[in-house]
């Protein structure tokens, strides 16, 4: 398929997946972060999911594998917005994604409150204190919470949310208590949590999160995810993650 794109922009294969995406040194290009999440999200089978916080689309590409649900990628910046949706004409998923330029607190008056099966979000970790004056627009946006923070992230997420359905989200373990504290005080119960560690000696830099709104009250802490077995050599766990994907959560 014949996709045009700018001078600073190039196709990257997507995994082992058969997918592409289109990324560019000028703006943030997706992290492991992301491809973590979605292989720790419960992905249903069908119905409606939201990807928060999108992007260049890279989450609601990767999910597209596992499911035959209504995917839907919010990005409010203008530049990444344009870049996924290229990128979904470029895989030929129209029919299943759609990438919306905008701010998220909007999200629920376009798509619709309550009905989402599954939000997934990788929202920006950094408050605005300490942010670097010099560092490029695109990359303090996708850092910094410059126009959203973590109570409001959680807060649109449980009005997109469906009774029953599940919030999925990658933070940095500094933030844990005050997720877990707005997951509860939103109705959003926390339902299981991993911890990624770059090695197995150093302490976690990445915590995966999932709950159920309206769920019961029953945590479940999985098994630390290592990402490096030794210096640059991945882990059979993020190995298998990366390059064939095995489900064992989808529902």
């Amino acid at each position: 398929m014949d996709i045009k794109l700018q001078e600073s922009e190039r196709i990257d294969d997507l995994l082992t997946h058969d997918l592409k995406i289109i990324q560019s040194h000028e703006v943030f290009s997706f992290s492991m972060d992301a491809v973590l999440l979605s292989h720790f999200a419960t992905i249903p089978n069908r119905g409606k999911i939201v990807d928060l916080c999108s992007g260049n689309g890279v989450i609601p590409l990767l999910m597209s594998i596992h499911t035959k649900g209504e995917i839907y990628g919010v990005e409010i910046q203008e530049r990444l917005a344009d870049m996924a949706t290229r990128s979904i004409k470029l895989n030929q998923l129209e029919s299943q994604i759609q990438m919306i330029q905008g701010d998220l607190k909007e999200s629920p008056k376009e798509l619709g409150k309550g009905q989402f099966d599954l939000v997934t979000v990788n929202p920006p970790y950094l408050p605005l204190e300490g942010q670097d004056k010099n560092m490029n627009q695109h990359v303090a946006i996708a850092r910094h919470e410059l126009f959203t923070n973590l109570e409001e992230v959680i807060e649109i997420s449980n009005q997109l949310l469906k009774v029953g359905g599940r919030l999925a989200m990658v933070h940095r373990p500094s933030r844990l208590v005050d997720i877990m504290y707005l997951f509860r005080a939103l109705k959003i119960e926390p339902k299981k949590i991993r911890f990624v560690h770059a090695s197995r000696k150093k302490e976690a830099n990445m915590v995966l999160i999932e709950g159920i709104k309206q769920g019961g009250k029953e945590l479940h802490v999985l098994p630390p995810l290592i990402v490096y077995e030794k210096e640059g050599k991945y882990t059979e766990e993020i190995y298998q993650i990366y390059y064939s994907d095995p489900r064992k959560n989808s529902k």
